[in-house]
């Protein structure tokens, strides 16, 4: 699958001068300490450049710096307050960045790397400087090699927009990786569970993969079984209640089987008892159906029945124009 959006580029505009250089080194100090990031807000410069073309893309705005608000999740404890708007992936208002950042927040649930938050803040919501700053190469392998293992898990492939080859080498002026001590990277510990299987039963997290989800059901599984490096969740023939159909089709219903990708060996405790009913949430992806969040169907659970109340009247992100 390929991109639907414009993908941001990473050149740079030139050579700067001794006394910006000077000021954009002193700004990468500052983003690689928390206590110091903060004080990054009070580069609140509007001296990009004059006009407004950038990229080979026009603006009907001039870039400006702005709040990261208090509802972009994915970044508003990124460790500074300002970011600059057109941003680094050329969305060029706040309601566009709100739509298309949320797709990614429930990756940072996941762990798969200790600089991904960094990553994507850098481009999603860039620090308000007097030139844009791109994150380093070495910063987008690191965590394109910790998280694309789990986004594939999902159907998800690493998105053309964030391929690593366009970002600047790392002896350029860049924002360098952030979990590294002595040269060596010490990523977060990463979940050895079955990525569909690793959510709390939170009505948030809930909401969040029901958004990711082409469908969802209520639904009992009458058995598991192993096929190749998947694991396969057959359903019951008892009735199942659907609260999102999506990509489903009736003749889906009638003989369900949902793929585990690459799961065969990962631990998933909800399988570890086929008893009672689940809601499954998943997605389709070519002739398959894959996984993406599984929860006991707890009937005494406020999470789970406050999260089902509300679940039609959700506010999702637009998956399909970010991983499409």
């Amino acid at each position: 699958m390929k991109m639907t959006m414009t993908t941001a580029t990473a050149r740079r505009r030139g050579p700067a001068s001794p006394a910006e250089a000077a000021t954009l080194v002193l700004a990468l100090l500052f983003l690689t300490s928390s206590a110091a990031a903060a004080a990054a807000e009070e580069y609140d410069y509007y001296s990009w450049q004059s006009d407004n073309f950038h990229n080979g893309r026009f603006y009907a705005k001039q870039p400006q710096c702005v709040d990261i608000p208090g509802d972009l999740r994915l970044c508003h404890a990124v460790g500074y307050k300002r970011m600059r708007l057109p941003n680094l992936l050329e969305h060029e208002t706040m309601p566009e960045v709100r739509q298309q950042a949320g797709s990614w927040v429930p990756l940072l649930a996941k762990r798969c790397h200790g600089d991904t938050q960094v990553f994507l803040c850098s481009l999603f919501a860039p620090v308000c400087l007097d030139r844009p700053i791109y994150p380093c190469r070495s910063l987008c392998e690191a965590v394109r090699d910790g998280c694309a293992p789990v986004m594939e898990t999902y159907g998800f492939p690493w998105p053309d927009m964030l391929q690593c080859d366009k970002f600047p080498v790392d002896n350029d002026l860049c924002i360098p990786m952030q979990s590294s001590s002595a040269g060596h990277a010490t990523q977060a510990p990463a979940s050895k569970v079955c990525p569909p299987c690793d959510n709390e039963l939170k009505a948030e997290t809930i909401l969040e993969h029901y958004c990711a989800s082409d469908f969802a059901l209520k639904m009992k599984i009458k058995e598991v079984q192993r096929d190749r490096g998947d694991r396969k969740l057959v359903a019951a023939q008892k009735k199942k209640k659907v609260l999102k159909m999506g990509s489903l089709r009736k003749k889906d219903l009638k003989k369900l089987v949902l793929h585990l990708k690459n799961g065969a060996d990962c631990p998933c405790a909800q399988l570890d008892s086929l008893a009672g009913s689940f809601l499954i949430m998943g997605r389709r992806v070519e002739q398959q159906l894959l996984l993406m969040a599984i929860h006991k169907w707890e009937k005494r659970s406020k999470e789970l029945r406050y999260a089902i109340k509300h679940i039609k009247s959700q506010q999702c992100p637009t998956y399909h124009t970010v991983f499409q």
